[in-house]
């Protein structure tokens, strides 16, 4: 990540947010960019007085004093987006806490609403970072969302390793008993797997990239993988092809964020 990169925390300055923070500050410290901090207040409080922006950043630790502190009201999703899209910043960093001072919106709801608003990547941290992310699933369907979602992913982690994940099935199977049907489904996902791979884009990658492809159910693929890797982050693009993410979140993808005990990533595809 550049130097000149910014990574924009959303925080309500809970305790449950610190993990959210801790990650923010160490992407910044590890890749040299600049952190800066959006709050939303409630809705109805016409707007942020200096005293209130005061308070808040000295709650903040030594180490992020120095960020930038925008305090607005409003709807956090719209605000976030909002100021992520005046700032430039690159990445969005949030933590999995109920947003209560804007009405209860829970964790899928909050991140669904501002993926869709912001076109920043929105990474949702739920472990306390003890390291740099180390390994990385990437799960795609070989669009170009999904090759979007994975180039963010290395531009923001450089030095990761990626395992690569696609899941089939075989349609109709309950029909089509042929070994050899299941064996031709098999080599076109796997055609499709290499022709993704040889993009000219990722082709400089390939070799910190482990390529899985794997009959089954999409969910269960992605949380076994994760899984075997012991990775740190799972990478979802969205407006998939195959349905797994769409323009809004999806079930799938968002039942992944509670679920899968690892930090997601969540990457818009820009049109």
């Amino acid at each position: 990540m550049a130097a000149t990169c910014e990574v924009l925390l959303a925080s309500d300055f809970s305790a449950r947010c610190d993990r959210a923070l801790d990650r923010a500050m160490q992407i910044v410290r590890d890749h040299g960019g600049r952190l800066a901090i959006a709050h939303v207040l409630e809705r109805d409080v016409a707007e942020a007085s200096p005293e209130t922006a005061e308070r808040l950043r000295a709650e903040l630790p030594d180490a992020a004093r120095d960020a930038a502190l925008i305090v607005r009201a409003g709807s956090a999703p719209e605000i976030l987006a909002q100021v992520a899209a005046e700032r430039g910043s690159d990445l969005i960093v949030t933590g999995v806490a109920r947003y209560n001072s804007i009405g209860d919106y829970l964790l899928g709801t909050v991140v669904d609403h501002i993926v869709r608003r912001a076109q920043a990547p929105v990474l949702v941290v739920r472990r306390r970072p003890a390291h740099p992310y180390r390994r990385i699933v990437v799960a795609t369907d070989l669009s170009d969302c999904s090759r979007a979602a994975l180039l963010s992913a290395a531009r923001l982690f450089p030095g990761a390793d990626f395992t690569l994940v696609h899941a089939f099935h075989v349609p109709y199977e309950a029909w089509l008993k042929s070994d050899d049907v299941k064996e031709y489904v098999r080599a076109e996902a796997e055609k499709g797997m290499a022709t993704f791979l040889s993009h000219e884009e990722i082709a400089p990658l390939r070799s910190a990239i482990e390529p899985v492809v794997v009959e089954g159910e999409t969910g269960s693929i992605v949380l076994d993988r994760l899984e075997r890797t012991k990775a740190d982050l799972l990478v979802l693009g969205t407006h998939g092809r195959s349905g797994f993410a769409h323009a809004t979140i999806g079930s799938q993808a968002e039942a992944l964020l509670f679920v899968a005990g690892t930090d997601v990533l969540m990457v818009r595809e820009r049109k």
